[in-house]
């Protein structure tokens, strides 16, 4: 059995606040810019340009890519063989957010309660997403969620009769209804299967897949693969200005479903779809 202390995944946690908010993953970076190159719009062409530039000041200055720093989403995977030491493993994630967001000079953009909306002034609390793993090591992912893009996310409910086109349709359809509010080109998670709140954490979950891996089923694989295609076709385009690049990638997680039915989730990431990962 190996220990980790809570001191350290507070700091680890603190530091992925901030590296997540600042410094855009190499894979969604080279994609934004490979799309720049190839963007046939001149107006579109020139966003995602604007786009590249923004990001790579962020990261030189230390700065944040985008105005939303997002509510913190981690996720935790604990080795069954590891010992969280020294204290309580949600308070040490969460003491790790709240130094993150003051220390790093991140927007705090949480609200104690849906309806009175006061504030918290440190971002906390985090979502917290815990798995237990085999090993003795504890990965973390901090993926701040801005909600300009949460906010166009949707859920569909699925008679057991329905075909993979009317599944491609409404993924389709969440881009088109969305239109430019998510500050496209988006990256798209979607959940498919299991009940309605696992629908809904492998959406959020499968925006942390790198956006130039696919599904390593090849059935999934080609169904991403149509799915982004049509939705390039919509002529949105970046930040909404048009052309053919609306999206950047489009990552699907499956897993099990009830024989009455099937849950699909589509999570909405904009083009700073943000994660940073650490292990212990």
């Amino acid at each position: 059995m190996r220990d980790i202390l809570c001191s350290e995944i507070t700091d680890t946690v603190e530091k992925l606040c901030v590296r997540a908010a600042t410094v855009l993953t190499p894979d969604l970076a080279m994609v934004i810019e490979c799309a720049g190159e190839a963007e046939p719009s001149e107006v579109g062409r020139a966003a995602l340009c604007d786009i590249v530039e923004n990001f790579k000041c962020a990261a030189t200055d230390g700065l944040p890519i985008c105005q939303d720093t997002g509510m913190a989403v981690v996720f935790a995977d604990v080795g069954q063989d590891c010992h969280i030491a020294g204290g309580d493993f949600e308070e040490a994630v969460t003491e790790g957010v709240r130094r993150g967001y003051m220390n790093g000079y991140l927007r705090k953009s949480v609200v104690a309660d849906p309806f009175r909306r006061v504030n918290t002034n440190d971002n906390t609390p985090p979502v917290i997403w815990t798995r237990i793993v085999p090993g003795d090591r504890l990965t973390l992912t901090v993926a701040p969620k801005g909600f300009g893009s949460e906010n166009k996310s949707q859920l569909r409910m699925f008679l057991p009769s329905a075909k993979i086109d009317e599944f491609e349709d409404f993924i389709v359809d969440v881009v088109r209804s969305a239109g430019a509010d998510p500050c496209p080109p988006v990256v798209l998670g979607v959940g498919i299967g299991g009940t309605v709140e696992k629908a809904a954490m492998m959406a959020k979950l499968a925006l942390t897949r790198p956006v130039d891996r696919r599904n390593p089923d090849g059935f999934y694989a080609d169904m991403e693969r149509r799915v982004l295609e049509k939705i390039n076709r919509l002529g949105i385009g970046p930040q909404g200005f048009g052309g053919r690049t609306t999206a950047l990638a489009v990552n699907i997680n499956v897993c099990a479903s009830h024989i009455a039915g099937t849950a699909c989730v589509v999570n909405v990431g904009c083009h700073v779809t943000r994660h940073a990962s650490a292990v212990l």
